[in-house]
């Protein structure tokens, strides 16, 4: 992108009206370009890799296939990779924290005004993080007390726990053992100050820790 060329961004949004919305917003601001879309994590995976594309903007579920956290792992792998905006309207720790591991630049909720919409295509295509509020306030939070922050691996293994898994389908959804899923849900109750599976969904819950 030269210095006097728009941001040519790609809208991956499995919802059509999500992406006729993001794109009537968008293309209004100066200095913006919707250059193309996709329905899948996998037409968005083909389509940044073309190489003209800047800033996409990414949902983070898409139904069957690929998720969004899996397709910016991707996207942003290649050299000279476009940015990736996550813009979704999930932000617990299940959501935002693979999406930021995989290489999101940004991270926005869909109710997020126009006009932080737009400031966010234009910092993350000059390489600068655009994270919503509520997402930075917990980014600090995990970095200011790392002691209760849970891994990604105990969010995953409460979160299906939340969904009424017992410890045994917990190890086979993630191919794990189920001493192993124990070991886990331990580290949560002491991380949580709790002594019960119930209690550790409804703390993480309150926190914003896992999705309900």
């Amino acid at each position: 992108m030269t210095e006097h060329a728009p941001v040519r961004l790609l809208l991956a949004d499995d919802h059509p009206v999500v992406r006729a919305g993001l794109r009537a917003v968008l293309e209004t601001e100066e200095g913006i370009e919707v250059a193309a879309e996709a329905a899948t994590a996998e037409e968005a995976v083909a389509r940044a890799a073309r190489g003209d594309i800047d800033v996409v903007l990414m949902d983070l579920r898409f139904g069957a296939g690929m998720g969004g956290a899996e397709a910016t792992a991707l996207i942003t792998a290649r050299e000279g990779a476009p940015r990736v905006v996550v813009v979704t309207t999930y932000d617990s720790d299940a959501d935002t924290l693979p999406a930021i591991e995989a290489g999101a630049t940004g991270y926005l909720l869909k109710d997020a005004p126009p006009e932080e919409l737009a400031a966010a295509v234009r910092t993350a295509a000059a390489g600068r993080t655009a994270l919503a509020a509520t997402v930075a306030d917990r980014l600090l939070h995990r970095l200011r007390a790392p002691g209760t922050a849970l891994t990604r691996r105990e969010t995953e293994v409460l979160g299906l726990v939340a969904d009424g898994l017992s410890n045994q389908a917990v190890a086979r959804r993630l191919h794990l053992t189920e001493g192993t899923v124990k070991s886990h849900l331990a580290r949560v109750y002491a991380k949580l100050g709790v002594d019960s599976r119930t209690a550790a969904v409804a703390t993480a819950t309150d926190l914003g820790l896992i999705r309900r």
